[in-house]
């Protein structure tokens, strides 16, 4: 009866210590950004010009503020499926694009800071970054692009071109090929805007999403998404 009852307790240890951590992801604030979102410079420019390539390229800045990140995931909450959506303004990151010659477009590191993602409840929020991503430590979540493919041979301005993007996405401390599918639009303000998206199995970046009260389950997937406007230095 003894041994039943030592084993007893120290299963409600275990069980108590378990929550304890859970509970701990879900109440500890998590970590405030260390200052606006890092901008990795995609190559070095000519001496005499902060804007224009050696190509006759022009480099365009993806706008943090007016640009966002997300990710959108599938899960069943209280017995009805749910679309949970975290998103995030504070992105950055170097397009070099001369549009008389799109074969030459280049796409810089993105940066997405991972500490300022939100989703609909501030619990989630919080699991996300202190659990999930570990926001205290990998505060960045990366993309640094290695090959464009399917660029068009010509593009108008207002007309949108479609090309795909591959690169070495980092989440956390694994980082893992990934190709997004890119859309961009040239305006008549001079502006570039347009979208990227992939989906990817978050399991492959060693991520996994604790169990919690009410969720049933859990998609395997994540859709990543980039909403970008990108502008010139003259614009």
């Amino acid at each position: 009866m003894r041994k039943v009852l030592v084993a007893s307790g120290a299963a409600v240890i275990v069980a108590a210590s378990a929550f304890g951590v859970g509970a701990y992801s879900y109440l500890r604030p998590t970590a405030p950004a260390s200052g606006p979102v890092e901008v990795v410079p995609i190559t070095t420019m000519s001496a005499n010009d902060t804007s224009a390539f050696d190509d006759g390229s022009t480099l365009y800045a993806i706008e943090s503020g007016a640009s966002e990140a997300t990710f959108t995931i599938d899960e069943v909450l209280r017995g009805s499926p749910k679309t949970v959506v975290g998103t995030t303004d504070q992105v950055s990151g170097q397009i070099a694009f001369d549009p008389s010659d799109p074969g030459s477009l280049q796409v810089g590191t993105i940066l997405i800071d991972a500490r300022t993602l939100q989703t609909d409840d501030s619990s989630r929020t919080r699991v996300l970054n202190n659990q999930i991503l570990d926001t205290s430590q990998y505060e960045y979540i990366s993309l640094t692009p290695t090959s464009l493919s399917g660029l068009p041979e010509s593009i108008s301005v207002g007309v949108p071109f479609t090309f795909a993007l591959t690169g070495d996405l980092t989440i956390r401390d694994t980082t893992r090929p990934t190709t997004f599918d890119v859309t961009a639009t040239l305006g008549e303000d001079g502006t570039l805007t347009g979208t990227a998206t992939s989906t990817i199995q978050y399991a492959d970046w060693g991520l996994s999403i604790p169990s919690v009260p009410f969720v049933a389950s859990v998609g395997d997937q994540v859709v990543l998404g980039l909403a970008f406007n990108a502008t010139t230095a003259d614009a």
